[in-house]
């Protein structure tokens, strides 16, 4: 292995205040960032930095972490224009939403399905990011979940059972009997590719209740807690994944005081996902509200064919300074820092002694820019695992 710096970096978001300017960023003016092998090495200020074998001149880029996007639903078969079509047009529309999505995922052959997911990792990977979770639950059977997972756990480490997504269209007509399922069959059949399991607790899904079953069972197989929670209405879901420590409550749009400060006394995550509320016109969260009362915030995308079409972290970064009462910096956080703790990994997110070497460069001289040049394709270069990717 050799050793590499990064230098000539206008401005480095490291998320170790111990390291920069002791903001939550950690930011340092003029700096390096020494890698060696997969890992980050040294991280200071550019005259400070030790001898390396190469050196990489970024001509005054700044330079953040590789972002984390801690929710994705990436393994599926066709998509929804006509859906999305007739809702911005202000149409009704009386197709199946998940329902379609299924059927075409269950059509699709498994080298579809992978080439599509390649497809959506290259053009995240190419936007910033470097770290991904993503999801089942466009089978809803034991045969389609567990080779949706098993074709995703080949590209990531961060994969979710998600077999209680909806309630499957084979039964409509008994949903206790497909939460047996999820519970039991499914489950067995999914848990040796999966980290997490997730359930969607909300009016037309599952009720708190039968989270909780599906949730437990997960746990009872190894599997760490996420919850879909509070998306269309208020509801238990938040309370709920406080109450079993799941990692991260996603969503999060209506919220009462009460669920505000369960977060906040809480190691839970809420995850915020502007680009459903962008393509739904749904009522933004209030990640001002979450913020001031101390709660962890991650930012995501959502990327999924129905409700948020979209892997650009970048994006998102936007939507939350612009829509949802978040500054630059913290948005930039939570797209980072903040998706690392919903994945609670300590290995990823920042950019100090013995984290990944994954970071992106910015053509541009400071990460506020993210926000302040919505749309622009500022991500120049991308390091994955110390090594360049883009």
């Amino acid at each position: 292995m050799s050793s590499t710096v990064i230098t000539n970096i206008a401005s480095l978001i490291t998320n170790d205040p111990s390291l920069g300017d002791s903001s939550p960023l950690g930011l340092i003016q003029d700096a390096a960032v020494v890698i060696d092998g997969d890992r980050v090495a040294w991280t200071g200020e550019s005259r400070k930095a030790p001898p390396t074998d190469n050196r990489v001149d970024v001509g005054g880029r700044a330079v953040i972490p590789g972002f984390v996007d801690s929710h994705s639903h990436l393994v599926f078969a066709g998509d929804r224009t006509e859906e999305f079509n007739a809702r911005m047009s202000g149409r009704g529309y009386s197709a199946g939403g998940i329902r379609t999505t299924v059927a075409a995922t269950r059509a699709a052959s498994d080298a579809e399905l992978e080439a599509g997911l390649v497809r959506y990792l290259a053009e995240a990977l190419r936007q910033g990011t470097t770290t991904f979770e993503t999801k089942s639950g466009y089978g809803l059977t034991v045969e389609d979940e567990a080779r949706a997972l098993r074709i995703a756990s080949a590209h990531t480490d961060e994969v979710t059972y998600l077999g209680a997504h909806i309630v499957s269209p084979d039964y409509a007509g008994d949903p206790a009997a497909y939460v047996a399922l999820v519970t039991g069959e499914m489950l067995d059949a999914c848990a040796p590719y999966a980290r997490w399991i997730d359930v969607f607790c909300e009016k037309g899904a599952f009720d708190g209740d039968q989270a909780r079953a599906i949730l437990t069972a997960g746990k009872q197989k190894g599997l760490h807690p996420r919850i879909h929670a509070n998306q269309l209405s208020y509801g238990p879901g938040v309370q709920l994944a406080v109450e079993l420590d799941a990692a991260s409550a996603d969503h999060c749009t209506h919220l009462t005081d009460a669920d505000v400060d369960a977060l906040a006394h809480s190691r839970t995550v809420a995850t915020l996902l502007p680009g459903a509320e962008f393509s739904t016109r749904a009522a933004w969260p209030d990640a001002r509200r979450l913020l001031d009362a101390g709660v962890t915030v991650a930012l995501s995308t959502d990327c999924n064919p129905g409700s948020s079409f979209t892997s650009s972290v970048p994006f998102c970064i936007a939507l939350a300074v612009r829509d949802m009462g978040m500054t630059p910096d913290e948005a930039v956080w939570s797209a980072t820092a903040g998706g690392a703790r919903a994945l609670r990994r300590t290995d990823i997110g920042r950019l100090g002694p013995g984290a990944y070497a994954d970071l992106a460069v910015l053509d541009a001289p400071s990460h506020v820019h993210l926000a302040y040049r919505p749309g622009v394709p500022l991500v120049s270069q991308v390091w994955r695992r110390g090594r360049k990717a883009v």
